[in-house]
């Protein structure tokens, strides 16, 4: 059996919802034993957007593979008590509670270092637990509007647009992992965790590197790669598919003119001559107007336009087959059936069929990490407390009188509700 990179390494997941979870899926299919700890209603996303009755939602499926799932009652004394031996045995636990949820429930840095000194704990956080806005709530798309992501999407004429990509919640969680490998790395050189946070607006903003890029450079001249006039600009402006970069890109629309007949192209100094002949013959090469960068920077939007003309005799996939050859960097604009579709995809193994004890097959995203000697298993996600007795036995060496009585206490449970007089 091949030993995973992250193998013996134990994480204890309070997460819900996307950001956390996004992190621990990640540590799991990298060989840690991710244990999910859920109130006994379970994360929020088992029924959010649910399109099998009576099934755990895509939602939940798609960010919670290859974990194992504890039900606990954190707000009872014996919960709370599991919780501990928990942590007593992890390496690093992770969470996403609301502002001062976790202090409230008991189990602050502070308190976790101390029952256990060698744990890593990690946390995101909407803005952070500093600052004027470390008491605001947030969401994927509040982080990409605070985060500078919005204010940069779109075109200049329209309103601000949310990315497709959660770079807001996934891109966290990415962040986090890596934040947590370091701690884990430092831990088992002092002997001693420590507390990682990542903030959503933080974690969009490095996301968003290129455009504070360009926010100086407004400062000293217009951005010339840019198709619009950036001149007398304060702020790093939304330029639709501009490239943002040294080389001049775009997207070109071609036959049959659908919603995805898009092609991505970028332009490069080195590719030019022979794009152009292509595109326009000896004319078009020797045309003073594109000779070089800089013209063609000056003159891009009459290069977009014969680009675009030339594009409409192709279908996307006929004009990507055209300049290949050449050398020019492109790609087709993709939609979600042609990913779920597609040869290279499959080959990837980025579209992973599973099967699910409630809803049968179903598919998820792949692991975009491909590690040579410890490649990823896909396994399913689990059903609500489906290890809980497992994991208190394995874990904590519980025998089924101790986890009977824990259970009569309702250490695993919801309190009753208590009827009205």
């Amino acid at each position: 059996m091949t030993t995973k990179a992250l193998s013996g390494f134990r994480i204890l997941d309070m997460t819900h919802v996307q950001a956390g979870p996004t992190a621990t899926q990640l540590m799991a299919w990298l060989g840690a034993d991710v244990i999910k700890l859920e109130p006994p209603t379970g994360d929020v996303t088992r029924g959010q957007l649910r399109d099998v009755p009576n099934a755990d939602s895509l939602y939940f499926t798609m960010l919670n593979c290859n974990k194992r799932s504890i039900t606990v009652n954190m707000k009872s004394q014996e919960g709370k008590a599991v919780v501990v031996e928990l942590l007593k045995e992890c390496d690093a636990v992770l969470e996403n509670f609301g502002p001062g949820v976790i202090d409230r429930l008991g189990f602050s840095w502070d308190k976790v270092h101390q029952i256990n000194p060698r744990i890593v704990m990690a946390s995101i956080k909407g803005f952070g637990s500093s600052g004027p806005y470390a008491d605001f709530k947030a969401y994927e798309n509040v982080a990409q509007a605070m985060g500078g992501a919005m204010s940069t999407t779109g075109f200049l004429d329209g309103p601000p647009l949310v990315t497709g990509a959660q770079i807001g919640d996934t891109g966290t969680g990415l962040h986090l992992v890596i934040g947590i490998l370091a701690a884990l790395h430092h831990r088992n050189r002092t002997g001693t965790g420590q507390y990682v946070e990542v903030a959503m607006m933080d974690g969009v903003m490095n996301l968003c590197r290129v455009k504070f890029r360009d926010h100086q450079r407004l400062a000293r001249s217009p951005l010339s790669e840019y198709s619009l006039d950036t001149a007398g600009m304060q702020a790093t402006p939304r330029s639709g598919n501009d490239s943002g970069g040294g080389q001049l890109g775009n997207a070109i629309k071609c036959k049959p003119g659908g919603p995805n007949d898009w092609l991505y192209v970028v332009v490069q100094e080195a590719v030019w001559d022979a794009l152009a002949r292509r595109v326009g013959g000896e004319a078009l090469a020797a045309d003073p107007r594109f000779a070089s960068i800089g013209e063609r920077r000056k003159n891009q939007n009459e290069m977009w336009r014969l680009l675009n003309e030339f594009a409409s005799r192709y279908t996307k996939r006929e004009l990507m087959a055209i300049l290949n050859p050449l050398e020019v960097p492109c790609g087709p604009i993709m939609s979600t059936a042609d990913l779920a579709n597609d040869e290279h995809v499959a080959g990837r193994e980025m579209w992973v069929e599973l099967d699910h004890p409630q809803r049968g097959k179903w598919y998820n995203v792949g692991m975009p990490i491909k590690l040579s000697d410890s490649p990823a298993t896909i396994e399913r996600s689990p059903l609500l407390g489906e290890h809980t007795a497992e994991v208190l036995k394995e874990v904590l060496g519980y025998d089924d009188a101790k986890i009977a009585a824990l259970k009569s206490a309702g250490a695993f449970s919801a309190p009753a509700k208590v009827k009205a007089a």
